[in-house]
């Protein structure tokens, strides 16, 4: 079993596009693009963790979503995780996961937030850059989720 990270994947948001410039022409254009490099990453056993914001629609539409991707789910809630989430197959965490030194958040964290020798890892700002963490949104994945030891090389690699 890997262990997978991804976030604001915002599923079946056709704003989204155009608000972070992300090369997709319509909202199904972009489901289809993401739910292909998300199974071509990762395996039916595999354990996801999705830093929030998982997708726009009613319980039905996101339960689809959620059935056409491979893995077990782990949602930490974002700000746009609403009721349809809960009908969907996660498991549903609010706050924060510590996993190996590292902080996972929807939102970043403020540098006094962040214990001596950790590092946060977290969504919510897109195509931005993070002041104090690693920003894992969909934009600065190529739209597909990390594995966990490939992310762990980049922030040993940024820290040197």
């Amino acid at each position: 079993m890997k262990i997978f990270i991804i976030a604001d994947t915002h599923f079946s948001h056709e704003n989204i596009i155009k608000y972070t410039g992300r090369p997709f022409k319509t909202a199904e254009d972009m489901n289809e693009e993401m739910i292909q490099r998300w199974n071509n990453k990762v395996g039916k056993d595999d354990l996801v963790l999705h830093l929030g914001d998982f997708a726009l629609g009613n319980n039905e539409e996101v339960k689809n979503l959620r059935n056409k991707l491979n893995g077990n789910i782990v949602l930490l809630k974002g700000n746009h995780d609403h009721k349809a989430a809960r009908n969907a197959g996660f498991l549903i965490v609010k706050g924060a996961i510590e996993i190996d030194n590292i902080i996972f958040s929807h939102n970043p964290l403020q540098k006094k937030e962040i214990p001596k020798g950790f590092t946060n890892v977290h969504g919510h700002i897109h195509e931005k850059e993070s002041l104090n963490g690693v920003n894992i949104s969909v934009e600065k994945t190529d739209y597909a989720p990390l594995e966990l030891e490939e992310l762990k090389k980049r922030i040993n690699k940024d820290n040197d």
